[in-house]
């Protein structure tokens, strides 16, 4: 069994003060990708830039103290591309590509909107050159896994107040629409075909007003697979109960 788990740690040293190893331990993924790390590996602790059993590969952005993506596996991929070759996109660390043989994994930090819309433009061109990947891999005829932080929320059970929220970054019309093109493909968001038409299930709560312990929340943490990794899946849940970051991880478990 494959325990594979995404988590935006919103700033991984952050994350490291409040526990992150502890869960690591605890937890013991054999894939585990990363958001927002805001760090660079030589600003990590050695424990937390390689934890034993691990191999790490980080995709860090330009810019310190912002964005960036890891990989931390117990096993070792047959090649790692931290990054997309496309540059407006790997100056910001948004992405770590891996080859596992059976699959590929892309760990996405995808761009948030912004207010007003202001990097709306950037965010569905990002989202596009994931895609792309995505298919070119499948033109090669290789399964894909594309998880992480999408920043945005496709329907209205995927956040506590749909309504109110319609013309707010991560619920945009452009932003749903493009999840919508992603399944379109032949992508499957595996959580939601697990929990079809169930409210209440969040990856990502805000710090106000006790958001989380009354489950005020968004699910915008996904994980996107082929059609060839279904019959694989054993299970697919959010981890609420960890702590460390305003998101929770994801887990998913597949039976290889």
């Amino acid at each position: 069994m494959l325990n594979i788990c995404t988590w935006n740690v919103n700033g991984i040293r952050a994350c490291h003060r409040k526990g992150f190893l502890d869960w690591l331990k605890k937890e013991q993924p054999d894939l585990l990708c990363l958001q927002e790390t805001k760090a660079h590996p030589q600003q990590l602790a050695a424990e937390l830039r390689q934890p034993p059993g691990y191999h790490t590969w980080f995709a860090s952005a330009a810019k310190k103290g912002y964005a960036g993506t890891a990989l931390y596996s117990r096993r070792s991929p047959r090649k790692v591309f931290p990054g997309l070759g496309i540059q407006e996109f790997d100056d910001e660390g948004r992405t770590v590509v891996a080859d596992y043989g059976h699959f590929v994994i892309i760990g996405g930090y995808f761009p948030n909107s912004q207010p007003e819309g202001r990097r709306l433009d950037y965010k569905l061109a990002y989202n596009a050159a994931v895609l792309e990947r995505c298919q070119e891999l499948r033109g090669q005829g290789r399964e894909v896994l594309i998880c992480g932080d999408f920043n945005a929320a496709h329907t209205p059970i995927d956040l506590f107040h749909p309504k109110a929220n319609e013309k707010n970054p991560g619920y945009l019309p452009e932003e749903r629409a493009w999840v919508t093109h992603a399944l379109s493909t032949g992508l499957h968001d595996i959580f939601r075909e697990r929990h079809p038409g169930e409210p209440g299930h969040y990856t990502w709560w805000s710090y106000r007003a006790r958001s989380r312990d009354r489950n005020i929340g968004w699910r915008l943490d996904y994980f996107l697979v082929t059609p060839g990794i279904l019959g694989h899946v054993a299970q697919v849940s959010h981890l609420s109960g960890v702590l460390g970051s305003d998101h929770c991880p994801v887990k998913l478990l597949l039976d290889l």
